[in-house]
C-alpha cells in the first residue's frame, strides 16, 4: 500500500473508521509479505518493511503477529493466492489479487461487488496488457543526494526514479527487485514501502457520477476479507 492509500483512509469518515480501514490495509500487506517467504525478518525483506510500516501507525503487536501465523498457514492453512480481473462503469480496469481458503465463497462475492457497481468480472487475462508487473520502492529524501541515489538505482536496474512530496520513488521491472533491495541496504538506506506492485499503462478519467460508483467498488473490494490488493486504472484521484 502506497503511501496515497494511507491518505485515503486516513481522511474518509470517523476517525475509528479510518483507522480501522488503515489498521485492516496493513495487516493484509503483512499477511501477503508472510505467504510470500520466510516469517524470519532477516531473510524476508517485503515482511521486515511491512511490519515497521504498521508498527509506525500503531497497529496491535497481536494483529501483526496473527497475520504473520496466518501467512505462514498457522491459522487455519489452505490458502490459495487468486487474482481477478474487470472493468468497473465507463470501462475503467480493476485487477485484484486475492488470497483465500474458499475460491467458490470468493469469486462469488467479487462479483457480486463489481455487478452492485455497474460493473463486471473478465476472464482471466483479459487485462494482460493494461497493467505492468513492477517492482516500487518509497524512501524519505531527507538527507540523500538526489544524483547519487540515483546513480546507485539505475545501476541496480531501476528504470525510473522520482521525487514526489520529500520521497524518492523507485520503480524498476519486477526481476529487479531483489538487486535494488540489495543495492538499498548496501548504501544504508532503508525504504518506507517495498512492493512488487501493477501499474497501469494508461489511465482514464470518468465524470463525477461514475466516480462515485468506481469509489464504492473499490470500498467494497478493499473492504472484503479474501481480497489483500485492488489495482484500478481511474485517472481521477479517489
Amino acid at each position: 500500500m502506497g503511501r496515497k492509500s494511507s491518505k485515503i483512509a486516513l481522511r474518509k469518515g470517523a476517525a475509528d473508521k479510518a483507522r480501522g480501514q488503515l489498521y485492516t490495509r496493513m495487516l493484509k500487506d503483512v499477511f501477503k509479505a508472510s505467504k510470500g517467504g520466510s516469517p524470519e525478518l532477516s531473510a524476508n525483506f517485503l515482511l521486515k518493511v511491512a511490519i515497521e510500516k504498521a508498527k509506525k501507525f500503531n497497529v496491535p503487536r497481536d494483529h501483526i503477529e496473527k497475520a504473520i501465523k496466518k501467512g505462514q498457514g498457522e491459522e487455519g492453512g489452505g490458502y490459495e493466492d487468486i487474482t481477478y480481473e474487470g472493468y468497473g462503469p465507463n470501462g475503467v480496469a480493476f485487477f485484484v489479487e486475492a488470497s483465500t481458503d474458499n475460491p467458490t465463497r470468493t469469486v462469488a462475492n467479487i462479483r457480486t461487488h463489481f455487478k452492485k457497481c455497474n460493473g463486471v468480472l473478465g476472464t482471466p487475462g483479459s487485462l494482460e496488457f493494461v497493467f505492468s508487473h513492477k517492482a516500487q520502492f518509497e524512501i524519505p529524501a531527507d538527507g540523500i543526494d538526489e544524483e547519487d541515489f540515483t546513480l546507485h538505482m539505475i545501476e541496480a536496474g531501476a528504470d525510473d526514479v522520482e521525487l514526489d512530496e520529500g520521497y524518492y520513488v523507485v520503480t524498476g521491472p519486477k526481476e529487479a527487485f531483489g538487486c535494488i533491495q540489495v543495492k538499498l541496504q548496501e548504501i544504508e538506506v532503508t525504504p518506507e514501502e517495498a512492493s512488487l506492485i501493477r501499474i497501469p499503462n494508461s489511465k482514464k478519467e470518468v465524470d463525477t457520477e461514475t466516480l462515485v460508483q468506481i469509489e464504492k467498488l473499490i470500498d467494497f473490494l478493499e473492504n472484503d476479507d479474501d481480497v489483500v490488493t485492488v489495482y484500478h486504472n481511474l485517472e481521477n484521484e479517489v
